[in-house]
This record gives structure tokens, C-alpha cells and sequence, in this order.
């Protein structure tokens, strides 16, 4: 078994063809399925399913991958460790992030000062729903991941507050207020949203014993904006979440407040790679005692909540 097998096996599996990890890894297909061939005939089982236009994980297949990230990301740290060693600064970075609060709130700003102090760092990061972080940060896919806190799975470090908003038409009646409650729902038309927040959307109306009416389900965020806008129902979500000053869509925070807060996790401080350590400092050079305006709000139950990127 080689390490270049490995990553042949994590690339296929993420990619979903044979055509396409191929182009990834800047080989040819067959070379691709010769890696898959040997790996399978040492290891004893077969990795994918291959009788589909799509090759899918096996059982076994499934199992393994999760081995296959470990050993990919403790053969990274082993390479940085050694450089880091020597003075240089290369490395791998590979990192998770769940929507628009952490991709377009958080990760500009400091993956641009990452960069500037550690420029021969290459960073990967993929965007997923928060449940695909949490368990890509416990197969060791990724070493760091955005997550809602608070989460007693991983260490953390805390970056930003944000809490819940009532997503309103900028001619509603309840745009006037400067606070909206659940109950203020009531028998309105109302969007839920389909991605990591809706069960936590709708634990907050079961608190409030709120009955609006859900008449619609968008997983995407664009969808629910558009919907709000054009008077067709009310919404709540996350305020890091949305957008600044949306035409002919106002935000209203709810009374009482429902706060949430967003930081870094990882498997073991201990036993990060160089560029992962690094990667983790900047954060908390840059967002250490940063406190946003929820910190001040009362104390209410939250849980995971992502908007899908693709908006």
C-alpha cells in the first residue's frame, strides 16, 4: 500500500468518477484505475461498486475511507512537521466550512492574513451542511472545521456571535416593530428552511407555541429572500447568514433574543499539523475576545444551523 493509492481512493470517492479524479490529480483514468485495482487486491475487498454510471463506496469501501483520511492527514503533518523543521513553509491545509456566515463572514478576511504570513501554504476548503462537517472532522477529512457552538465533540475556539431574525417584506406591518416575537407569526405564510437551521427554526416557534403557517420549505437561501420579498411569506434565520439591506426585505431580531455562536473545532490541539496550528493562531489573533451584540442577549437553547452556499 502506498500513500499514493491512498489518495487516489480518498480523490475517487469524493469526486464521484473515474474522469474526473483523474483530472484532479493530473493523471491518466487508467492510471486512476490501476491505483483502485492494486489497492483492492492487497487490502482483499473491493472499494467501489463499479457495475454504475457512478462508482459507489462499498460497505467496506466505506468503512476504509474514513482510515484513508487519517492516514492521508497524519502523512500530511508528518511532510509539514519535517519542513517546518527545516525552516520552510509549505504544507496542506485542509478545512471546512458551512455557508455563508462562515465562507463569506469569517474565511475572506483570515484566509487573506493566513496567507499573507504563510504564503507557501495551500489551503483546501470545502463548504457542506454542518452535520457533513462534524463528521468529516471526525473521519479526519478535514483537521479544522466551522462549527456552532457550543459542540463538546472537538476543541474550540470561539469566533463570532450572531443570533435569530425574523426575515420580514419591507411593507409588512411587522417591519414597523422593533422586535418581533414568535407569536407575532401567528397564521402568517411562512418559509422554513430546509437546510441545518430548520429543526432549530422550528424547536424556537414550538417554544413559543407560534403557529405560523408552513407553506414552504427552501433549501436555498435566495429562494426564501425572494419569497419575502414579494410579500408571499415571512421567514426567520440567522442573522450571519443573510445578506446586507436585501431590496424589499428587512430583518427584526426576536424578542426574546435567540443567540448563537460560531467558532473553529478540531479533533486534538495536540496533535495538529504546522499549518494547522498556524491557521488556528491567526484565528485567534484576529478574532480573540471579539464579541458581537448577542453576547449581551439572554441565554436561549441553540443548535447547528448552516444556509446552503449555493445562493
Amino acid at each position: 500500500m502506498t500513500f499514493t493509492q491512498l489518495e487516489v481512493f480518498v480523490t475517487l470517492a469524493r469526486a464521484g468518477s473515474f474522469s474526473r479524479a483523474a483530472t484532479l490529480l493530473g493523471i491518466t483514468q487508467s492510471a486512476v484505475s490501476h491505483a483502485i485495482r492494486a489497492l483492492e487486491r492487497e487490502l482483499g475487498v473491493p472499494l467501489f461498486v463499479r457495475d454504475r454510471a457512478v462508482p459507489e463506496l462499498t460497505p467496506a469501501g466505506a468503512r476504509l475511507l474514513a482510515r484513508a483520511h487519517e492516514i492521508r492527514t497524519l502523512h500530511e503533518a508528518l511532510i509539514q512537521d519535517a519542513k517546518d523543521a527545516q525552516g520552510l513553509r509549505e504544507g496542506v491545509l485542509r478545512i471546512a466550512s458551512f455557508g455563508s456566515t462562515s465562507s463569506l463572514r469569517i474565511l475572506p478576511d483570515l484566509l487573506a492574513r493566513f496567507r499573507q504570513l504563510h504564503p507557501g501554504i495551500e489551503v483546501y476548503i470545502d463548504e457542506e451542511a454542518d452535520d457533513t462537517v462534524v463528521r468529516w472532522l471526525t473521519e479526519r477529512r478535514v483537521e479544522i472545521g466551522f462549527v456552532v457552538l457550543p459542540d463538546e465533540r472537538f476543541e474550540t475556539l470561539p469566533l463570532v456571535q450572531d443570533e435569530f431574525v425574523a426575515v420580514l417584506p419591507e411593507a409588512h406591518p411587522l417591519a414597523r416593530k422593533a422586535s418581533v416575537t414568535p407569536a407575532d407569526l401567528n397564521e402568517l405564510p411562512f418559509v422554513l428552511p430546509e437546510a441545518g437551521c430548520g429543526d432549530l427554526i422550528q424547536a424556537i416557534l414550538d417554544r413559543a407555541q407560534a403557529r405560523p403557517r408552513i407553506l414552504y420549505r427552501f433549501p436555498q437561501l435566495l429562494s426564501i429572500l425572494g419569497f419575502v420579498e414579494r410579500g408571499l411569506a415571512v421567514s426567520v434565520a440567522a442573522r450571519l447568514a443573510l445578506p446586507d439591506d436585501p431590496p424589499g426585505v428587512v430583518y427584526r431580531p426576536l424578542s426574546p433574543r435567540v443567540p448563537r455562536r460560531v467558532g473553529l473545532a478540531v479533533r486534538d490541539a495536540a496533535k495538529l499539523s504546522p499549518a494547522a496550528r498556524a491557521f488556528m493562531q491567526v484565528a485567534r489573533q484576529m478574532y480573540g475576545g471579539r464579541r458581537q451584540a448577542a453576547d449581551r442577549a439572554p441565554a436561549m437553547p441553540v443548535g447547528t444551523c448552516a444556509m446552503p452556499a449555493r445562493t
